[in-house]
């Protein structure tokens, strides 16, 4: 039995840019209002918020550093004042720091940590004892299943982070639905073009990039499908199938 999202309202963490944004824009094109948050991406924000009321829906910008748990706490709450309960979570927001195994620090670990998994299980908390039930999507990363050498820290929150959502899913179940996407070659990081991701299609079994479309999509389907839940769908052309192979 599938879920209707028109009516609903949804928290997109992250949402002011890159897939965050979509993800925002597509909850507003299957009839969801959306809370936009953000740090230090206002005007982005702002700019979200403007082409989803574009679309008919309802929606907010609201502000946190979600380092900070009780920012954290203050987002669900300035979200709940201005749009009621929501029924949706998604875990957008994320950092991608270069760190290699000889060289990251504790604290560029610790950093990782507190953004990528913490962070998002802390709003995980916060949206679970607002409301009744509801669905939670978090994103994760294809090389969850393998090793990032260019990305240490951030590999090692992300892993983290997948265990929280499998976590979540048991603990929270049947109340609450938890799933997850985990992108692989979507958008450049910030800085690269994308000569960055032609470079790397050649590792993927479909030789060929994906697009916010593809992540969106698969967004969309974990939130509507009501008998799934500790699910994570690998947009990625495949490429988590060759991740353990490449210690």
């Amino acid at each position: 039995m599938a879920e209707e999202l028109r009516g609903r309202t949804a928290l997109v963490t992250g949402g002011a840019r890159r897939i965050g944004r979509a993800v925002a824009l597509a909850l507003a094109e299957a009839g969801a209002d959306v809370v936009v948050h953000y740090n230090r991406s206002e005007a982005e924000a702002r700019e979200a918020v403007r082409e989803i009321e574009r679309l008919g829906r309802r929606a907010w910008a609201v502000p946190a550093d979600l380092r900070h748990e009780q920012e954290v706490r203050t987002l669900f709450a300035e979200a709940r004042r201005f749009a009621g309960p929501l029924q949706v979570l998604v875990n957008s927001a994320s950092t991608f720091p270069p760190s290699t195994f000889a060289e990251f620090t504790r604290e560029e670990l610790i950093e990782s940590v507190e953004v990528n998994a913490w962070a998002p299980l802390a709003a995980a908390r916060c949206f679970v004892g607002q409301v009744e039930a509801g669905a939670i999507v978090n994103f994760l990363d294809t090389r969850v299943v393998g090793y990032d050498w260019g990305h240490v820290a951030y590999h090692a929150g992300k892993t983290l982070f997948e265990l929280f959502t499998r976590e979540m899913a048991l603990r929270w179940a049947p109340r609450f639905r938890v799933n997850a996407v985990a992108p692989g070659l979507i958008l450049p990081p910030e800085g690269e073009g994308p000569e960055y991701l032609e470079r790397l299609k050649g590792g993927v079994p479909l030789e060929r990039v994906g697009a916010a479309r593809d992540v969106t999509d698969a967004v969309l389907f974990l939130l509507r499908a009501s008998y799934l839940t500790g699910q994570v769908i690998w947009v990625d052309g495949g490429r988590h199938l060759l991740e353990a192979k490449r210690g």
